[in-house]
């Protein structure tokens, strides 16, 4: 008998580093112990701990785990005789990969436990093979029974937080189980086509003779969507900047600030809470603008750098807290985008971590910060422009009633925020889009214009 005990750890075997597919699953272990947690995100996951080959897998345990966790858990549950200590927490993330491999991935049985259970041993906890054989054992003999038992609880059966779910049904009373459902299907991958290097149409024809089936995005008129999601490095011509990628509801940027910006050549604009980038680009793409973006994460604005060498474009970057005013020149901004830190309720598709993470008290604190950033910017915009207000939020205390009270309270704004257009749905001032199956994100837009000669209410 084994004298390895619980908290024993013993220094893996080397034999094992050979077996990637051991390997694979003790990466994706350790990746996912900061989520399951509380204490981090899949924001900054490395691949490059495994090898090339298995990178593709290594995403999918990561990602899929974190999309259907709720339902995991409450298996491991099942399974469990007692909870894995505090400590142990990377077995309980070998558990979770074990279950999901067998429930949602095409592995081979002997694969989704013999590999699941021996990364233990890589991990330096050779007690816990025993106990993680048993319990996947157990669930292919008792899969069926053991998930209708789970599955009676909503919260389980559609993997979202109770709270969410609770959230979700009051603001969105016909839709929240359609919400919820589009939200733990992966999203596409859908590109912005550069349209200083040419039109979607030529692109899609590139893509067809990459072998790279595409379609045209129903509202985005520079957008394109990929039937299946490949390497940004198969896309043609991404070195060149030809094309970047960026979902369908975030290209509508450029598409509501055109009435204030088109017709203006040399406009001065803000992109604050810039980073990563994507609408920075967009609008220097489409535009003829003096573009100053400005984020409080300076290790964030580097990456806007990049996508713009990338991409040729220019643009004044600034480090700096929005809610501020020590990084503005004091000349007013003819058009300001304020794409607001927000919950992220609207891209958990491509942030499945969020549905983990996030908690009801967050929604509070980011309403504040979010009415800081308005108040704060508004001052900066001269009489007569538009400040655009944008989140990737489906709750309204970040986008509707966000936008009324700030109405309420700045008597010299108004909201222009088209009621006509084909996408999204009305909501109070702005616009609201959820996420749809196979298409867009869910994202919100507000269009505010200064008007002249009204002064704000005295405090």
């Amino acid at each position: 008998m084994s004298n390895d005990r619980p908290g024993n750890r013993r220094p893996p075997s080397r034999g094992l580093h050979n077996d990637t597919g051991v390997v694979v699953r003790a990466a994706a272990a350790s990746a996912l112990v900061p989520v399951i947690t509380g204490k981090g995100s899949l924001n900054d996951l490395d691949d490059h701990q495994v090898v090339a080959r298995d990178r593709a897998l290594f995403k999918a345990l990561c990602y899929g785990c974190c999309r259907t966790l709720p339902r995991l858990e409450a298996l491991a549950s099942q399974l469990l005789v007692k909870p894995f200590k505090a400590r142990d927490a990377d077995i309980q993330a070998l558990l979770l990969l074990g279950i999901f491999q067998q429930l949602y991935l095409r592995v081979p049985a002997h694969a989704a436990v013999g590999e699941t259970a021996g990364a233990a041993r890589l991990l330096g906890k050779e007690w816990a093979t025993r106990v993680l054989n048993g319990c996947l054992r157990r669930l292919q003999r008792e899969s069926a029974a053991l998930q209708a038992e789970v599955d009676r609880d909503p919260a389980v059966a559609l993997l979202h937080p109770r709270w969410l779910l609770k959230a979700l049904r009051q603001a969105w009373p016909d839709d929240w189980r359609d919400i919820a459902m589009a939200n733990n299907d992966p999203g596409p991958m859908t590109l912005r086509v550069n349209r200083r290097h040419g039109d979607r149409e030529a692109y899609l024809e590139q893509l067809a003779g990459a072998g790279l089936p595409a379609r045209l995005c129903s509202h985005a008129p520079d957008g394109v969507t990929l039937e299946t999601p490949c390497d940004v490095h198969q896309l043609p011509g991404f070195e060149e900047g030809l094309v970047s990628v960026q979902d369908e509801a975030a290209q509508l940027t450029g598409v509501l600030l055109g009435p204030a910006l088109a017709p203006r050549p040399g406009a001065r604009v803000l992109d604050a809470c810039c980073a990563p980038g994507g609408k920075t680009a967009q609008l220097l793409e489409v535009y003829d603008i003096d573009l100053c973006a400005v984020d409080s994460d300076a290790a964030r604005l580097s990456r806007v750098e990049d996508a713009l060498a990338r991409l040729g474009l220019a643009a004044t970057l600034l480090h700096g807290d929005a809610t501020q005013r020590d990084w503005w020149d004091g000349s007013p901004f003819d058009a300001i985008l304020l794409d607001a830190p927000c919950s992220g309720s609207g891209v958990i598709r491509r942030h499945p971590d969020i549905k983990r993470l996030r908690r009801p008290s967050d929604i509070v604190k980011l309403a504040q910060l979010q009415e800081h950033l308005l108040d704060n910017l508004w001052s900066l915009l001269r009489p007569g422009g538009t400040l655009l207000y944008a989140t990737c939020s489906v709750l309204p205390e970040e986008n509707a009633e966000q936008i009324a009270a700030f109405l309420e309270r700045t008597p010299n704004a108004r909201a222009t925020t088209p009621d006509d257009v084909a996408w999204g749905r009305p909501a109070g001032p702005g616009r609201q889009l959820l996420p749809a199956p196979g298409s867009h994100d869910g994202f919100f837009y507000a269009r505010l214009v200064k008007q002249a000669g009204r002064n704000r209410r005295p405090a």
